[in-house]
């Protein structure tokens, strides 16, 4: 166990902190206990040390490291590497974060050499590196458990067939669609947060190694040697911008946040239709929750849920745009609560995909109850209008003469398909357009909601879904 033991003290009597050299005593406990990031940046520790690994061979490439000093740092960083992820690794009390602990215990096994690690690099410089090496690679992983959702959600609109329900705006029956229709519909929309992460990750894949605190450094180091070291596709070219940047963290954290609205609108579908009421979707028994008192109950938690989370996900986002706004170049302190809330939204977003995404490919729809309330006269409304259209009627005539129908039938408790069939302008043959499954059918405009379209849709949606995949295997 490794316990740190031999670690100097300052002058006040405390261990020595990054900057000791300048004070006459040591950091008040308050404010250790205040400006403390380890409880929450251990996270980084990996990318922290492969930042550290770029830099310590950068520095051998410019001669600020000879041959044995490179290979003493690079063992101490691997042995703490493997202390860190097998959890043998033993923080002090002057570590205030997972860097400062890092560079410690390197030193602890290198000697001179870990003390020289630091060499030409700002703690501005290397966390910002570690940050964006951890976003980046985050951004991969959330591409892909979104791209999983997106996925089932297309299976199950091909294994709809040619279901059909009713479409709904302002939650009141619209006209019908396909349930495959109105499946791909979230599929789209999940795509388009795999693309915004895609995108994203172009303004993530910048190194910031360099840098320094703000302005560069007089040490002859490469910061493009130390960039594509780290896989990094760019470098960067102003350092005062690039170690006050935290546009990709609340870029990231936009992204996840419309993940949690996406989600968010799933969850309330999910809590509508598995009501009694709707009766549209029976939940799997593995995704559902009982009651402590009412053992009829079945509930869909995991939506609500998702629902619920959605606005902690917005909390977060607009909380670190708060503190991003009023803040002057360069580096601040205020920084330092970049992590938490993309931290925060990354887990619950991650989790939430995971269940969302089983509750979805194992629930039940009642294709029957579907097409009993896409069944109603009312829904065949637009259908009759355009009728009319199609034999010379303006449609705001139309209109007016269907919705006037529409009131007669309520009022008069008389069938629409009646009192339809009985208009000088219409007739019986409208009776056809109330058959079962007949006004879906009709919807047959490129992206429409009826089995013609849609299969056209469902096309390019598995195309795009295989895309989508190719795009997501980094370099």
């Amino acid at each position: 166990m490794i316990t740190g033991s031999s670690e100097p003290t300052s002058p006040g009597g405390g261990a020595n902190t990054l900057w000791h050299g300048r004070f006459a005593g040591g950091p008040a406990e308050a404010l250790m206990s205040f400006t403390s990031s380890l409880s929450f940046d251990q996270r980084l520790a990996q990318d922290d040390i492969q930042g550290s690994r770029a830099h310590v061979r950068g520095l051998g490439r410019a001669g600020l490291l000879d041959d044995a000093e490179v290979v003493a740092a690079l063992a101490g960083l691997d042995t703490t590497a493997v202390e860190l992820a097998d959890g043998l690794f033993e923080f002090v009390e002057s570590d205030e974060d997972i860097h400062t602990a890092i560079e410690r215990r390197v030193t602890e096994l290198a000697g001179s050499a870990g003390a020289k690690i630091h060499t030409g690099r700002s703690r501005n410089d290397q966390v910002a590196t570690a940050f964006r090496l951890w976003t980046r690679r985050t951004v991969d992983e959330l591409a892909a458990s979104v791209l999983d959702v997106a996925e089932i959600f297309a299976d199950r609109a091909v294994k709809a067939g040619q279901a059909y329900l009713p479409g709904y705006t302002h939650l009141q029956r619209a006209q019908p669609v396909l349930l495959a229709h109105h499946l791909a519909a979230h599929a789209w929309s999940l795509l388009r947060d795999v693309d915004r992460l895609v995108d994203a990750r172009r303004r993530i894949d910048v190194s910031p190694l360099g840098a320094g605190a703000l302005a560069g450094t007089s040490i002859s180091i490469d910061p493009e040697s130390t960039a594509a070291d780290m896989g990094f596709g760019s470098t960067f070219t102003n350092s005062l911008d690039v170690t006050s940047d935290r546009d990709f963290v609340a870029e990231t954290l936009f992204c996840v946040t419309m993940i949690g609205v996406h989600l968010s609108r799933i969850g309330e579908e999910v809590v509508l239709w598995s009501t009694e009421e709707f009766g549209f979707l029976r939940l799997d028994d593995a995704y559902a929750t009982g009651s402590s008192m009412m053992p009829q109950k079945k509930n869909p938690d995991i939506a609500e849920l998702a629902r619920g989370k959605a606005g902690r996900l917005i909390g977060n986002l607009t909380g670190l745009l708060a503190t991003l706004k009023g803040l002057p170049l360069a580096y601040n302190r205020d920084l330092q609560e970049d992590k938490e809330p993309l931290f925060d939204a990354v887990d619950q977003v991650q989790l939430a995909l995971v269940a969302m995404g089983g509750l979805m490919a194992t629930a039940t729809f009642n294709t029957d109850r579907m097409a009993e309330a896409a069944g109603s006269d009312s829904l065949v409304a637009t259908d009759l209008a355009e009728t009319l259209v199609v034999a010379g009627t303006p449609f705001r005539d139309a209109h007016a003469i269907v919705g006037a129908l529409v009131r007669d039938s309520l009022e008069n408790n008389v069938p629409l398909v009646e009192v339809a069939a009985a208009h000088p302008k219409l007739g019986e043959g409208v009776r056809a357009l109330f058959e079962p499954g007949a006004a879906v059918a009709r919807r047959t405009s490129p992206g429409g909601g009826g089995p013609g379209p849609v299969a056209q849709q469902l096309e390019a949606l598995w195309q795009r879904l295989a895309e989508d995949r190719k795009r997501l295997s980094f370099p």
